[in-house]
């Protein structure tokens, strides 16, 4: 999972992209595992991997197989601003919600595995979590529905 942020985080995920083509960056090896958290989605839980550094955030769930229905990745950044996400060297279809800093949902999108193309939010947040493509859905989950657990209000 890459993941575009200002245009000067953008210009850093190029040069980085860049050496990774080139083959002067290290390559990832398998899928990360960090620490998770528990939060919540009306009445549903979710176990949600927290990635709160950038090459956490950069990594995220690139080259997994497979996710538990309730498991997803929390993503912390330190300042709000539209968060933009793509799938490269991701294997799950994924849905996606952007979330404010009081847990409300800003918007929801899929995502498709492998692909490039760019998923932003609709207005400058500091938390993204991504689940299982649908998940979202199938529990009537829509933007405006309001999270809880840590970082946010019970």
């Amino acid at each position: 999972m890459k993941i575009l942020k200002s245009k000067a985080s953008s210009r850093l995920l190029l040069i980085a992209a860049m050496l990774l083509a080139h083959g002067r960056a290290p390559a990832q090896e398998g899928p990360q595992r960090l620490p998770a958290i528990t939060l919540g989605a009306g009445m549903h839980l979710i176990q949600a991997e927290v990635a709160q550094t950038q090459e956490q955030r950069a990594i995220g769930l690139m080259h997994r197989p497979s996710m538990p229905t309730n498991a997803g990745m929390l993503f912390v950044f330190e300042d709000a601003g539209q968060q933009c996400f793509w799938m490269k060297n991701t294997l799950l279809p994924l849905s996606i919600a952007f979330i404010a800093d009081d847990g409300s949902i800003v918007n929801i999108t899929d995502m498709q595995p492998q692909s490039l193309d760019s998923h932003c939010s609709a207005k400058p947040v500091r938390y993204v979590l991504e689940m299982n493509q649908g998940w979202f859905a199938k529990r009537g989950i829509k933007a405006g529905a309001k999270l809880r657990g840590q970082p946010w209000p019970q």
